[in-house]
């Protein structure tokens, strides 16, 4: 990742892929995830969609500073499906992400080896129809000021070019603010110039 303060995710699903091995079928999901209550929701319409199918395996990781993640084989051999699947979350380095690979069984048997490696290409597949993005982690911050101080406040957000998500500028003023990351302890000192300006963290 380019910056401390960066992170990549998908924005949108994945196109369905399919991946043959051995007259084994494996059909590949990917889905932007924000936290493990959707997991179900996106794994049961998936099963609706297969119901002949032998498994549902899947990985996913949620976090940006902090991360979780899960994998399952759901049934398979040991990490032969879910950790192949999680691997290739890790080499694309994105997170916020659920990968699901749907195996129907083609009555040859693959191995531990040959079933990690499908697993594998599966989701690898998979993650390269996904349009990947890099997102930066912001910090909103509430600044409160009598009126007199709006011109020192307004000069310091223009010269930083900082982004105002809100503003009521009355006798007592309350500006809402975007702040990239990396920034935000710099823009903290730049507006705590005066008692009069309060400002706080939301």
């Amino acid at each position: 990742m380019s910056q401390e303060d960066q992170f990549k995710t998908i924005i949108t699903a994945s196109e369905l892929t399919l991946f043959k091995e051995k007259k084994s079928k494996f059909y590949g999901y990917a889905f932007p995830l924000s936290n493990e209550e959707t997991l179900k929701t996106y794994l049961d319409k998936i099963k609706k969609e297969h119901l002949n199918a032998s498994h549902f395996c899947y990985a996913y990781q949620i976090g940006i500073e902090n991360t979780t993640f899960r994998t399952n084989d759901d049934g398979e051999p040991n990490n032969s499906a879910g950790l192949p699947i999680y691997g290739q979350i890790q080499s694309f380095g994105i997170t916020n992400v659920l990968v699901v690979v749907v195996r129907y069984f083609g009555g040859v048997k693959l191995g531990v080896g040959g079933l990690a490696q499908a697993y594998k290409t599966a989701a690898r597949l998979t993650l390269e129809q996904c349009q990947i993005v890099t997102r930066t982690l912001k910090i909103t911050f509430l600044v409160s000021f009598p009126y007199e101080e709006i011109n020192r406040v307004m000069r310091i957000i223009k010269e930083n070019r900082l982004k105002i998500l809100d503003q009521n500028l009355q006798i007592d003023c309350k500006i809402k603010l975007s702040v990239r990351k990396m920034d935000a302890e710099t823009v903290f000192g730049l507006l705590n110039t005066s008692q009069k300006i309060q400002i706080a963290k939301i």
